[in-house]
């Protein structure tokens, strides 16, 4: 009975549950919920006509902030502390004498900002590979200037109004706490088992198995791969992987940097070809803790960057994780080797750059 079970299986037509071991959780796959048609819900497409300067947003330079601080007129990144924290470096200590159910403690940090780009009208798949760059050395320099200090310092990239953007500029928020989050603790207890049971790190002997298989890369270059990995749950979710060794941003070498630059910029550009849209998504990065941690052996550790859109059949349906989702098992509607099909054979160049040649055709 398995035998033929295992015959007649396609993972196109029949659910089936894949393990994460970065979670240490399973995903439904349901690949022929696609079929059902669709009467909920219909998001309003990404604003396309955002200026290039307003004054009255507050991550433009010049602008007056919340606070009545008034930003630089910078030309590249530009770096502030938030000025709504939700973790702040003095917050007393709530103490430990707690009852077993209603437990508390001390919770400190900071909130940073970092805008990408002095214009409102640009994302990071328009910017050149020299100006994400720039990104990357600061982040790096953020690891190390907020990670002597802290424990985890997390990046991370809310892009688009789906996304809870409430900002259209092209920036990230840096938060850095004196505890361990709790995805950052499941991945740091799920890769440290990996190490102990098979002797490599997770993440480096997924990537390279990944880039033997080829089946759900979707960009690659000497020193990164993106994949949509196996477990993945949101519908075009990617996995962003360098292929050395590597525990944390600042690690990385200056060849590594400028690869992670171009590859950041086909992966967005793909995205946004997709559905011809502004692609939103969050994304972050997690590597190896850091604060007193960085005295450790941390081996069991690879650096990678999750980007996780909320799109599933067009620009403007999404996938929403409810019901099911919120209160028993993560579950997709496409297997992650259709979504990688879909997102690798997309062109690398910006749609909007098309359109732009085409109307300077028409022109001429």
């Amino acid at each position: 009975m398995d035998s033929m079970s295992k015959h007649m299986f396609d993972p196109k037509e029949h659910q089936h549950l894949r393990y994460n071991p970065l979670r240490d959780s399973w995903v439904l796959v349901s690949a022929h919920r696609m079929k059902r048609p669709w009467k909920g819900q219909v998001e309003k497409p990404p604003e396309d006509n955002i200026p290039r300067h307003d004054p009255n947003n507050p991550l433009c330079p010049g602008s007056v902030r919340a606070n009545g601080e008034v930003n630089p007129e910078y030309d590249s990144t530009f770096m502030f502390d938030n000025d709504f924290p939700a973790l702040q470096p003095d917050a007393p200590d709530p103490g430990s004498d707690h009852h077993p159910l209603f437990q508390s403690k001390a919770a400190r940090g900071v909130c940073k900002v970092m805008c990408f780009h002095p214009w409102s009208d640009i994302t990071l798949p328009l910017m050149q590979p020299v100006e994400i760059r720039k990104v990357i050395d600061k982040w790096a320099d953020l690891i190390v200037e907020l990670g002597a200090e802290y424990t985890w310092v997390q990046i991370f990239e809310n892009k688009g109004a789906m996304m809870g953007c409430s900002n259209p500029h092209p920036h990230c928020q840096v938060w850095a706490s004196n505890f361990l989050p709790n995805e950052a603790a499941l991945a740091e207890r799920c890769q440290r088992d990996f190490l102990q049971k098979h002797g490599e790190p997770l993440l480096l002997q997924y990537a390279r198995m990944e880039a033997q298989a080829q089946e759900r890369v979707v960009v690659e270059n000497e020193h990164w791969l993106v994949v949509v990995p196996y477990w993945a749950t949101w519908p075009f979710q990617t996995l962003l992987l360098p292929r050395r060794h590597v525990l944390r941003l600042p690690d990385l070498t200056p060849q590594e940097r400028d690869g992670l630059a171009s590859i950041m910029k086909r992966l967005l550009t793909k995205y946004d070809n997709l559905f011809e849209v502004s692609f939103p998504y969050s994304m972050g990065w997690h590597g190896a803790p850091t604060g007193s941690h960085l005295k450790e052996d941390m081996g069991h550790w690879q650096l990678h960057a999750h980007y996780y859109p909320p799109l599933l059949r067009s620009a403007t349906i999404r996938k929403f994780m409810v019901g099911y989702e919120m209160l028993a098992n993560e579950q997709r509607d496409l297997t992650p080797e259709q979504a990688a099909e879909q997102l690798r054979k997309l062109g690398e160049e910006h749609y909007k750059m098309k359109k732009t040649e085409g109307d300077k055709g028409m022109e001429n």
